[in-house]
């Protein structure tokens, strides 16, 4: 049995499956890597079967295409307005990338890229940075006074200055923490009673009659996780459009 029920944290192990170093850089191939190349290749799969006979009374895979735009499109106008069309296709692709990783890791023996702090950190660093570039861009160097309000006495302005400055950079942390935090302690449940539930079965005896209850509660368990899968994806695609607009509009 200890073969079998194994640790609730084991599904976030990152494992090489193609070792390759080039001049003592790692490139391998793991499959952290793999699950988000085959989450790649589905969203491409699905976008052209989404475009295959397009007809004036959508299709099946056309109307969820459709109302997929459509959320991210709403999105976008209400938190950025007009101005946020500019950006529509990148944060449409990264709702997509997150909405297809978040629920690939839902298919049992696969992986959760979302469930790794490395990954969701370094894309909110990345998305974070873009959005910097385009508010010094946009403002040159006004872009600066969103660290100090005007009408800010001179003697409060360094620790002024130093609060916002920290607020800001906590952005970073916000869009992270809360994807990655999400998906992990969601897996991590649904593993846990899962194994209870198994170790119930297997005990045999009144036990195994009522491993049903942990069952039925995996159940209604993991159709919670499927909806977190969706509005995880929903909320950091919306806190990226919210940053966007605070530098467009310099709120």
């Amino acid at each position: 049995m200890s073969n079998i029920i194994t640790s609730p944290l084991e599904q976030f192990e990152i494992v090489a499956l193609i070792p390759l170093n080039i001049g003592g850089i790692n490139f391998s191939l793991t499959n952290s890597s793999l699950f988000l190349i085959i989450a790649f290749f589905l969203i491409i799969f699905w976008t052209n079967l989404s475009f295959y006979n397009l007809n004036l009374i959508p299709n099946n895979w056309q109307l969820i295409k459709e109302s997929l735009y459509k959320v991210t499109s709403s999105i976008v106008e209400d938190n950025i307005g007009r101005k946020g069309e500019y950006y529509l296709p990148f944060i449409f692709t990264l709702h997509l990338m997150l909405l297809y990783s978040n629920l690939i890791g839902m298919v049992p023996y696969s992986f959760t890229v979302t469930s790794h702090i490395v990954f969701t950190f370094s894309l909110a660093l990345a998305i974070f940075i873009g959005i910097n570039i385009i508010g010094v861009q946009t403002h040159g160097f006004k872009f600066f006074a969103l660290f100090l309000p005007r009408g800010v006495p001179l003697a409060i302005v360094p620790l002024l200055v130093s609060i916002e400055f920290l607020s800001y950079i906590v952005k970073v942390f916000t869009l992270s923490i809360r994807l990655f935090a999400n998906m992990t302690s969601g897996h991590t449940l649904l593993k846990i009673i899962a194994g209870f539930a198994w170790t119930m079965l297997s005990a045999g005896g009144l036990l195994a009659v009522f491993h049903i209850i942990p069952l039925g509660l995996l159940l209604a368990l993991i159709g919670l996780e499927l909806a977190i899968a969706g509005l995880q994806a929903y909320v950091f695609t919306l806190l990226t459009c919210i940053y966007l607009n605070d530098v467009l509009d310099m709120h």
